[in-house]
């Protein structure tokens, strides 16, 4: 037992917890989520490129089956869901996400409207060839280190050997634990010639960066807006782009003129376009402009066409202004440039991404250029060999006739071992023992063809060795200048531009705020409808003439109003919504109308509405309020007269609700009120004292625990109106007036 307890091992809980979340979420944020700074990728991303490679999708070889693709992806280097790395896949080969995709897909790959891929075991893909040209092209050049995958089968690349900054030329998005990704694509052309300019001068500000890169570039085009906000982007990898859809005035039919979404925000790939349309048709349904006749999404792949087809005498630059206000055809784009460096996340500015890439780009050529140097070496060792191999032939050959083994022959050529060796003259003997060949050297003699020593093939042999004493020349001179290491980074930049460079899509400006003018609202008179299920909306006074008996029997409201008014709703909770009549649809007398909890903090299903009244009649009367318990008090009607859309309406006990809110005019003297028990309390309504709306009145009858107010009615000192009581017709005048606060006699 002792030994036992000598091996517990005692830690506070949340020790562990806190290092088991900081394993996690770094785990997260290094393998996962966030790109490396390097290569601009995420793991799935370069797992997904790298098997690519394996399998041999090359640009010009046949399409092969993404699922074949992402299941070998999936059990060799990224053991996750099959979705994801599929998902990841489809992105790398839309060109309307990717500043240049990546992955030439073939078959349904979605659409810039949100439509999702085909299935996997229908889409097939392969490498573009920018990938395998700038991404993976040196990875048999010891470019980069390898490490065992999950289970140690196999080998991956730690990093690809990115040629080019695909960090900023792709963009990036990523959520990983407490914090995001979000860079923008740019413009590939830009980005190299601000490569080209940083290699240069190291010294070089943002500021003069940006004459090269001068923003972001987004596949979709549309208009940055804040382009002076820029320079500080760059600088700290934080802020805001604001971004607007490009539109274009075109004519329609009848003289009348359509506005044609050509261009949309990058925000709007995806379900974007679809709310962007809900959106303008919502704008005319609440009349916010009744300009706009129809809307129509014409887009193919040709590019988008959404047309907005507008009235004869609309004016068009004010609807477009509307159109940028009120809907997501101007939105932000909130950059975070936030990636792996070194192993720990950073939030890097422009600069301080091409300086990343630039001291990447010295590694990988100075290892490549290595490599190089290498294999040119072995193969100058080789061809040194065959050459002087040519001169002494003869000798060779005896060497070889009188070997009994290849081992003999090649100690012979390589030690000058020549015991073992039949010679036909003592001469050839001693020459032998003096050749010393290299061992590569001697493998090379020994693998010798005979056609090498036809006169042509030793002039080839000797031209082979130039060139190859020009590389080792031009290698070594790489290594050991920094100089001209850059210039041959430059070279290859300048030929991916000239191969892939574009021109930009996005154009930069800064642009005022855009102002909408609204049109100056005819005041119209209008009739508020809302049904027992709570859908409202509104019809004119000749919709409502003409169907006057089924209106009223339809609907459980029915409130005259103006188009520029408000409804109150008073509930039994104590509170009150405000609607604005303009916020209702305005309609024919069959349509339906919308649930009156889209317009206000209304809920149907669970409130109580104890009265709704026009605020314009509202606030000229007096209004008595009475609740369960017996608290009355009368308010002033201009108190509800405020802009928020839901106000307490009184202040209620515990247990207690409204009851009835009561408008009152100049006949009404008096009140009579009915318990649940029986009771009645007729009294002078002046005995009830006008307090402000967050008061809670007085106590008009005095009721027992299990009593509550049933009923009032309001009654002026002839009331000649009956009420029915256990089937017996009493008149209101049949109850004595009394005071406030009795008890009330009991029938």
């Amino acid at each position: 037992m002792d030994s036992i307890k000598d091996n517990i091992i005692h830690t506070e809980y949340s020790e562990i917890m806190q290092k088991s979340y900081i394993d996690y979420a770094m785990s997260v944020i290094v393998a996962r989520a966030l790109p490396d700074i390097r290569d601009g990728m995420k793991p799935v991303q370069r797992r997904i490129l790298y098997d690519m490679r394996e399998l041999g999708l090359r640009h010009n070889e046949p399409y092969r089956k993404c699922a074949r693709i992402v299941g070998d992806t999936m059990g060799k280097y990224h053991p996750h869901g099959d979705s994801s790395i599929y998902d990841a896949l489809v992105v790398l080969s839309q060109d309307f996400k990717k500043g240049v995709a990546l992955v030439d897909g073939h078959g349904n790959f979605g659409s810039i409207e949100g439509d999702g891929a085909a299935a996997m075991r229908y889409t097939e893909a392969r490498l573009k060839k920018i990938t395998e040209e700038a991404f993976l092209a040196d990875l048999d050049k010891d470019t980069v280190d390898f490490i065992p995958n999950f289970d140690e089968t196999e080998r991956e690349p730690e990093v690809l050997p990115v040629l080019i900054p695909n960090f900023l030329i792709n963009g990036s998005e990523g959520i990983a634990v407490g914090m995001a990704t979000s860079t923008p694509p740019h413009n590939l052309k830009e980005v190299l010639e601000a490569e080209k300019a940083y290699l240069r001068n190291r010294d070089i500000s943002t500021e003069e960066l940006m004459q090269y890169v001068k923003g972001p570039d987004f596949p979709t085009g549309g208009i940055v807006v804040n382009q002076s906000e820029l320079l500080n982007i760059y600088e700290t990898g934080e802020g805001k782009i604001k971004i607007r859809g490009r539109v274009a005035l075109e004519k329609g039919k009848n003289g009348k003129q359509n506005l044609i979404v050509t261009e949309i925000p990058y925000t709007m790939i995806g379900a974007g376009i679809g709310k962007f349309m809900s959106d303008v048709a919502a704008l005319v349904e609440s009349r916010k402009t009744t300009d706009i006749t129809d809307i129509s999404n014409q887009s193919d792949k040709e590019g988008i066409r959404i047309v907005i087809e507008l009235k004869k005498d609309a004016d068009a630059e004010n609807i477009k202004n509307l159109l940028y206000q009120k809907t997501r055809l101007e939105d932000t784009f909130g950059v975070n440039m936030l990636s792996v460096m070194n192993g720990r996340p950073e939030t890097l500015g422009l600069k301080q991404i091409l300086s990343a890439h630039v001291g990447f780009l010295f590694e990988i050529n100075t290892r490549k250029y290595t490599s190089l140097l290498k294999k040119e070496n072995e193969k100058r060792e080789i061809q040194e060999g065959l050459i002087r191999a040519t001169d002494v032939i003869d000798l060779i050959i005896a060497i070889i006739r009188g070997a009994e083994s290849r081992k003999d022959a090649f100690d012979c050529l390589t030690l000058g071992h020549t015991e073992k060796i039949r010679f036909k003259t003592e001469r050839e003997r001693k020459e032998a023992a003096t050749l010393l060949f290299t061992e590569n050297q001697a493998n090379a003699i020994l693998d010798l063809r005979l056609y090498r020593l036809i006169g042509l093939e030793i002039k080839k042999l000797k031209k082979e060795q130039e060139e190859t004493l020009k590389k080792i020349a031009r290698y070594e001179k790489l290594l050991s200048d920094r100089n001209a290491m850059g210039q041959a980074i430059t070279a290859d930049l300048d030929g991916f531009i000239k191969e892939y460079g574009t021109e930009r899509k996005t154009a930069l400006m800064d642009a005022e705020k855009v102002v909408y003018t609204e049109k100056p609202v005819v005041e119209t008179g209008l009739y508020f409808l809302m049904d027992r299920f709570g859908y409202a909306k509104t019809i004119d006074e000749a919709a409502f003439e003409r169907n006057k008996e089924a209106v009223l029997s339809d609907h459980k409201y029915c409130i005259h109003t103006k188009n520029t008014g408000r409804i109150c709703l008073f509930t039994d909770d104590g509170n009150m919504h405000s609607v604005k009549v303009s916020d209702l649809p305005y309609g024919k007398f069959r349509d339906k109308g919308v649930p009156i909890d889209n317009v206000s903090n209304y809920d149907s299903s669970k409130e109580v509405c104890i009265c709704i009244e026009d605020l314009e009649e509202l606030i000229k009367r007096k209004l008595l309020f009475l609740t369960k318990q017996g608290m009355a008090k009368m308010v002033q009607g201009n108190e509800f007269d405020v802009s928020k859309r839901t106000v307490a309406a009184t202040k209620l006990q515990d247990k207690d609700k409204l009851l009835y809110i009561l408008p009152i005019n100049d006949e009404v003297r008096q009140i009579l009120l009915q318990s649940e028990n029986g009771y009645f309390l007729r009294f002078p309504l002046e005995e009830i004292p006008e307090k402000k709306k967050s008061a809670v009145g007085v106590r008009t009858m005095k009721l027992a625990e299990s009593d509550g107010i049933e009923a009032a009615y309001l009654m002026n000192y002839a009331d000649e109106r009956e009420i029915e009581y256990k089937g017996q017709s009493l008149p209101l005048t049949y109850f004595k007036v009394s005071h406030r606060d009795g008890k009330g006699n009991r029938l």
